[in-house]
């Protein structure tokens, strides 16, 4: 097993933090939702059996799942671990996170990881912001990298560095979309699905991107407009060409099962919709096969 330096790969051993850890309770989840700016509070019990639901097929994947402990500095947010750590080639990273109110989580996130048993070799510091979200492996010395208003060419600089000279990040500058408060990764618009094929939404992806994509010889499944919102390109690939996406998608999953892939749906209106969180935010792969 390697490091999870592709996004496709199967899925070995993952980290993540389940509600029970994550929203503790209704208590909890009242008192914090709106200031995070979810759309709307979480059902709490609704919430564990969509997760219990998620976890189930990644275990059926073949993936070993990690929970990370509760913390009473972390927030609702916390349910999406994926942007509090980076893998590389040498070990984590602890991000630092341009939504303010999660500055807390790379550094917890990363002294649980290292407590079971993964090796953290340094953090993003300073001016440096650097989301998970924004970081794409194309292979394991490929890492694209959005620069967003969640990520800034100080993080980026710092990134580049941690990773050389095993790997080169490459750049691609983000449209303003919905501006500052709004969660807008690189991957809204970009989920590999195999080594040759990715699902992208391309009205939001940078010209660049998509030019950097198909000189590497990578096909697109396109993302309609009208699933866009619902996450329809929030996808977790598990193993090549097989996935798992964020139900009321059809046409999406529809055009992905017609390129070959195998498509899991989950419900997940309390852990991903109301939180503008999808599969790939949930987990933060740390090894593939």
């Amino acid at each position: 097993m390697t490091p999870a330096l592709n996004e496709f790969s199967p899925l070995k051993r993952v980290l993540l933090r389940d509600p029970r850890a994550a929203f503790e309770n209704e208590d909890r989840i009242a008192r914090e939702w709106r200031d995070l700016a979810y759309h709307a509070a979480p059902d709490f019990e609704r919430a564990l059996g969509e997760y219990d639901e998620f976890m189930n097929l990644l275990r059926d994947a073949g993936a070993e799942t990690v929970c990370l402990d509760a913390d009473e500095q972390l927030s609702l947010d916390s349910l999406y671990v994926r942007d509090s750590l980076i893998c590389t080639p040498r070990g984590l990273v602890c991000a630092a996170m341009g939504k303010p109110a999660r500055a807390s989580e790379p550094l917890i996130n990363g002294r649980l990881a290292q407590i079971l048993g993964d090796e953290v070799i340094g953090g993003i510091s300073g001016s440096g912001r650097v989301e998970g979200g924004d970081l794409v492996w194309l292979d394991d010395e490929t890492l694209l990298a959005g620069h967003t208003y969640r990520t800034n060419a100080e993080g980026i600089r710092q990134l580049s560095a941690l990773v050389a000279p095993d790997a080169t990040v490459h750049t691609f500058h983000m449209p303003h979309y919905k501006g500052p408060s709004d969660v807008f990764h690189l991957m809204s618009v970009l989920s590999p699905i195999d080594r040759d094929l990715a699902l992208v939404y391309r009205p939001l992806a940078p010209v660049p991107l998509l030019e950097f994509l198909s000189e590497r010889g990578i096909g697109f499944v396109d993302v309609p407009d009208e699933e866009f919102e619902s996450m329809g390109c929030n996808v977790l690939a598990t193993a090549p060409r097989r996935c798992i996406m964020v139900e009321g998608n059809p046409e999406t999953r529809r055009r992905l099962e017609a390129a070959g892939a195998h498509v899991d749906v989950i419900t997940a209106s309390e852990i991903c919709r109301k939180g503008e969180g999808g599969p790939t935010c949930l987990t933060r792969p740390v090894l593939r096969g």
